[in-house]
């Protein structure tokens, strides 16, 4: 197999991240798990103008923190005798979840499907919190000058979680049965939603973000995906003189750390040659696994479409759920 241009292959699977783990880390997500096992997510299905035969296509409105009305698009099945398996999805950064019709492959199976809108970006779900520092781009530094309560992605976390505990309560859901997936950002959010709902069963990270900010810097890598990190570098410490105290803020949203939490069966995928989302960040969360794990590389792709992996996916989820 070609070496990566990150790292030797094998150094890959021993390699534990750069970025901190602030000293309080665990403690803050149990905290924010508590803050949403005692909220009304007042859930509302709204049947949306556009429909198929077989299924019924709802645009979900729900609360999350900060009392924002956070939007998913759910497809379930009309046919089915008993509940029946579920898949939560997630899109890529600053996107939104895309077509109707992009998700039927899985309704067609049975599925209910549900994927989400991450709030402050490309679709209609709502970021009511308000920050103090920046508010000029993207969501990894929102709430970086703030308490971490407030950060952006600690945010959107928990609306992984609590649209998947909506989804599992679901007369059609059988909740022991639920997959996620995602790319990208998507694999990311894959990773922290069954970090933080460890009942799901089964999940399939593509080339997760969000993962080791502090590796991605130090690799000169903090561009395209990442470039929010240089941006507030040089807009708001161009000295560095805060270096250690925004790594460790970044820590809190830092994926690898979530990543023990995971009870799922994990299926990643890997572009060897990723300079968006490099390889070794993606194993500082990876390796920190212990749940059953395995990784299907792509010696030649980068941060692109992975050549048959979206069945390799299909495959996983109709053996394991």
């Amino acid at each position: 197999m070609p070496a990566t241009f990150d790292m030797p292959v094998e150094e890959l699977f021993k390699y534990q991240g750069t970025n901190p783990k602030p000293q309080d880390f665990d403690e803050f997500w149990d905290k924010g798990l508590e803050e949403i096992a005692n909220m009304d997510f007042n859930p509302e299905f709204v049947l949306s103008e556009f429909q198929v035969p077989g299924a019924e296509c709802y645009d979900l409105y729900f609360t999350g923190t900060f009392g924002s009305r956070v939007h998913a698009k759910v497809i379930k099945p009309t046919n089915l005798s008993k509940p029946a398996p579920a898949i939560v999805q997630f899109h890529g950064y600053s996107g939104n979840v895309g077509d109707w019709s992009g998700k039927l492959k899985y309704t067609a199976l049975g599925y209910t499907v549900a994927a989400l809108d991450c709030r402050g970006q490309g679709g209609p779900s709502e970021d009511k919190c308000q920050t103090s520092g920046t508010t000029f781009k993207g969501s990894m530094i929102k709430g970086l000058d703030d308490e971490p309560e407030r950060l952006g992605f600690r945010n959107i976390y928990l609306d992984t979680a609590i649209m998947t505990r909506i989804i599992m309560a679901m007369p059609e859901v059988d909740e022991t049965r639920v997959g996620a997936v995602g790319g990208s950002q998507g694999g990311g959010l894959t990773i922290a939603c069954a970090s933080l709902v460890p009942e799901i069963k089964v999940a399939a990270p593509i080339f997760p973000f969000l993962s080791d900010y502090k590796r991605v810097w130090k690799m000169d890598l903090a561009k395209a995906a990442y470039d929010e990190i240089t941006y507030y570098f040089k807009c708001f410490d161009p000295r560095h003189e805060r270096e250690d105290e925004i790594f460790n803020k970044l820590g809190y949203i830092d994926i690898q750390h979530l990543a023990p939490r995971i009870k799922a069966k994990i299926m990643m995928g890997t572009g060897l040659m990723d300079q968006i989302c490099p390889p070794s960040t993606q194993f500082a969360a990876y390796n920190k696994i212990t749940s059953k794990k395995e990784v299907i590389f792509y010696p030649e792709f980068g941060h692109e479409g992975l050549a048959d992996h979206e069945d390799k996916v299909m495959q996983f989820f109709l053996k394991n759920l």
